[in-house]
């Protein structure tokens, strides 16, 4: 009998969401190591085509941009689909805001992975997440994909919690599937550690915080806190990976006056992160809403000092391994950076942090995706 043909539907490189373009690299590295006996896996992605932003005086725009974004998820994407549909036995959507894919695809066969709900927020509450009619429609389509889907995986007590409250999902198709770990987020170099930390730093301590600048992730609290901090160690500095500064967050740090204190940097590989998260004093994640809360879990992996805020996704993906503040409350953010940056050692202890985050494997996560799809085919 032939294997099972499972088919790996990624995200678009071009939109960089590197915590998407993780997942969907880390299934089809275990399913091709680990489970080349149980399926014939395949990647899937068509090309990203360019066409507003290839116009000269539009092309830089952020809406010629998204413009682009919208055409190649809603129209190419379906289109190219299409041509697999009998070529598959299953179909695996690595990210949940393309979950419109189940409609071209045999949705009995179908499942999504849910990392959160940002994307549905503004049907779930729209008054305080407000958008034009245009997008709360391909909200709309968006969430019926992934309500015709047979699996939903989620990675989080937190995301099923979250999906139970507002009734979005059958419990039944619902399968626990955290993410992991990579392999280069480890407590010393896979290789021989490369000098990626800019001259800026010069040996300085820093505070390090790891995600975008949308408003959820409360970039706001991070730049109290390290002003705050910084008056008592005028050499710290800040460092945040992956975002891009608001407008708003640009004015705060003029207002605070800390600019030639902050780095911040994009397009890391994991590498060059692994070595932020080892040699920062202290890795920050002031969070207000997560899905699973990546960031911490590899910082843990690196042996670092982890103090996030006190929700429960955090609790449940940090455990005891990292420190604990009340959402928003910057007081308490203070005292306790700085209570950990002039004594480490009150942090949990480095082989508590070391072996907690070793729980979280992308391994586990392939199995258990693996396992669904096989019961699936059996039903």
């Amino acid at each position: 009998m032939s294997l099972p043909r499972l088919a790996v539907l990624c995200d678009y490189p071009e939109e960089n969401w590197p915590s998407m373009d993780l997942c969907a690299e880390m299934l089809c590295r275990h399913l091709s190591a680990d489970h080349s006996d149980s399926v014939r896996a395949a990647r899937i992605c068509p090309t990203y085509r360019k066409r507003a932003s290839r116009v000269p005086w539009l092309g830089k725009h952020k809406a010629a941009q998204n413009l682009d974004r919208l055409l190649n998820r809603f129209w190419d994407y379906p289109r190219y689909l299409r041509r697999y549909v009998g070529e598959y036995d299953c179909f695996h959507l690595c990210d949940h805001s393309y979950a419109h894919l189940v409609h071209e695809l045999p949705a009995q066969h179908t499942g999504v992975q849910c990392h959160d709900l940002d994307t549905f927020r503004c049907l779930l509450e729209p008054r305080l997440n407000p958008r034009p009619r245009w997008f709360r429609l391909m909200a709309r389509r968006i969430l019926a994909g992934l309500q015709k889907a047979a699996l939903v995986f989620y990675v989080s007590v937190s995301t099923r919690q979250q999906i139970e409250k507002y009734g979005l999902v059958d419990p039944s198709k619902l399968v626990y599937a955290p993410d992991g770990i990579a392999p280069e987020f480890a407590s010393t170099p896979v290789e021989e550690e490369s000098n990626v930390v800019p001259a800026e730093l010069d040996g300085r301590p820093y505070l390090l915080h790891v995600g975008s600048c949308i408003p959820r992730k409360r970039i706001d609290v991070l730049l109290d806190v390290f002003a705050r901090v910084r008056a008592w160690h005028p050499d710290l500095m800040l460092v945040q990976v992956g975002g891009s500064w608001t407008a708003s967050q640009q004015k705060q740090i003029e207002h605070l006056d800390i600019g030639t204190s902050l780095i911040q940097l994009r397009g890391l590989d994991r590498k060059a992160l692994a070595e932020f998260y080892r040699r920062a004093a202290l890795v920050l994640q002031p969070s207000e809403a997560e899905g699973f809360g990546l960031p911490v879990v590899e910082a843990l992996a690196c042996g670092s000092i982890v103090v996030a805020s006190d929700i429960p996704v955090l609790r449940e993906v940090g455990g005891e391994a990292a420190v604990y503040c009340p959402l928003g409350d910057v007081e308490a953010w203070v005292h306790t950076v700085c209570r950990l940056i002039e004594s480490p050692a009150m942090a949990p202890d480095r082989s508590l942090r070391l072996a907690h985050a070793q729980q979280f494997t992308w391994a586990a996560q392939a199995s258990t995706i693996v396992n669904a799809y096989q019961r699936l085919l059996q039903e």
